[in-house]
């Protein structure tokens, strides 16, 4: 078995609320072995059979919707990813980048094409900074995520779901599987 983390959107936010007991069960159910919620918004730790992420992702949103009757968008990935993830930091060099700054993690099905990454890529506005590297976007915030105008737009940009987590979540995710 390998172990994998996913990350749902539309888990207890937008009027939708699911207990972890239940996530955690509707997870079990697929045949999911150790499997751990972390925050109440959407985080899975769990043992799988199955090695193809695209094709766990696809099973565990079909199971979902099925169970709790909206579409609730998946994005696994493995430990190894994770740390890749953590440990990347594109805004390194960034004269934008202050103390203030927080750093959002987006989860992507798949690398976007060159065209996308290059528009993101030079979308700097003076609160946001945006990057993406393989199959995650990294989003520097200077102030609160509403005070972003490109949250806005993100989605419209890119043509593609996501969802988002603050760098401090992911990192914690991370070193539970270290």
């Amino acid at each position: 078995m390998a172990r994998h983390i996913a990350f749902l959107r539309a888990i207890n936010v937008g009027g939708h609320t699911v207990k972890m007991d239940r996530l955690r069960a509707l997870f079990e159910a697929l045949g999911f072995r150790n499997v751990v919620t972390v925050i109440a918004s959407g985080n899975v730790l769990f043992d799988a059979t199955a090695k193809d992420t695209s094709a766990l992702e696809r099973r565990i949103e079909r199971h979902l919707e099925k169970e709790l009757g909206y579409a609730v968008d998946t994005f696994v990935r493995s430990p190894a990813d994770l740390q890749a993830i953590v440990a990347h930091d594109p805004f390194a060099t960034s004269r934008q980048r202050t103390s203030e700054s927080v750093l959002y993690i987006g989860f992507l099905k798949a690398k976007p094409p060159a065209d996308i990454c290059k528009a993101v890529d030079g979308c700097p506005t003076p609160t946001d900074e945006v990057r993406i590297h393989g199959r995650e976007l990294y989003w520097s915030i200077n102030g609160r995520l509403s005070d972003s105008t490109y949250g806005r737009v993100l989605e419209k940009t890119r043509k593609a779901s996501t969802t988002l987590r603050n760098v401090t979540t992911v990192k914690r995710i991370a070193e539970l599987e270290s």
